[in-house]
């Protein structure tokens, strides 16, 4: 969907569907509600849609990628600074260059700035939780941020959701849109949390970053990778198969 070589069609590898969640997970709540209960119809894209052009580098601003600096007020925002970096690649792990990759995620708190969130959390002031940032020639992202804290979600009795951070992937238009959820290792909350759950058992470890001493910034930040594959045998499970 995201790779824009000229290689032929039928030459790229079909999609691993057993990899991602199921559209209705009973364990996961709302997707009984919103799960479609129907066949899928295919739509055929228009010419339009085909046609939009990718979002550009001046569209992306200069601390777009730097969540603790993109929403500063009077201070640094609260918790423990991180990097995210990753490559995003084909299924034959090839760079893609110059996508769009978005994050957005809660604060150290456990708190995302919106009015559908009334978890019993303090607001941070100087943190807004979302950023965005276009993949390098090497098909590589990065981001600044500040690890996002637990918080409970209602879905089941004494629901918690593990620390994660969403990721979004855009290609040529708008429709052509991937996202996922990245979880840390080692987080305990996992194995009870409907979201990792309704993926099949042998994907998970691909919805988990990599902790990485060689990304970490002495005294300042600790480093995570994560990579995302868009198709084949090593596909990252998405959430919009």
């Amino acid at each position: 969907m995201l790779d824009r070589t000229k290689t032929p069609a039928k030459t790229i590898a079909p999609r691993d569907f057993e990899s991602h969640p199921s559209y209705i997970y009973p364990g996961y709540k709302s997707t009984v509600k919103r799960g479609p209960t129907q066949p899928l119809i295919p739509l055929k894209a228009s010419i339009g849609e085909l046609q939009q052009p990718v979002y550009g580098h001046s569209s992306i601003g200069e601390f777009d990628n730097d969540l603790t600096r993109n929403a500063r007020r009077n201070g640094e925002p609260l918790g423990e600074r991180m990097i995210l970096t990753g490559q995003v690649m084909d299924e034959r792990k090839r760079p893609i260059r110059n996508t769009l990759v978005e994050i957005w995620q809660a604060n150290a708190a456990g708190r995302y700035v919106h009015k559908v969130d009334q978890h019993d959390a303090p607001l941070d002031p100087n943190f807004l939780g979302a950023g965005r940032c276009m993949t390098d020639d090497e098909g590589r992202y990065r981001f600044l941020t500040i690890k996002p804290g637990a918080y409970p979600w209602g879905n089941h009795p004494n629901a918690w959701r593990p620390q994660h951070i969403h990721l979004s992937l855009f290609g040529e238009h708008f429709a052509s849109r991937l996202v996922t959820q990245m979880y840390f290792p080692g987080d305990p909350l996992m194995q009870y949390d409907p979201m990792v759950t309704g993926t099949p058992a042998k994907y998970r470890n691909r919805l988990v970053a990599d902790f990485s001493l060689d990304i970490t910034e002495p005294d300042y930040a600790l480093g995570y990778i994560f990579d995302i594959v868009l198709r084949g045998a090593d596909e990252t499970p998405f959430e919009n198969r």
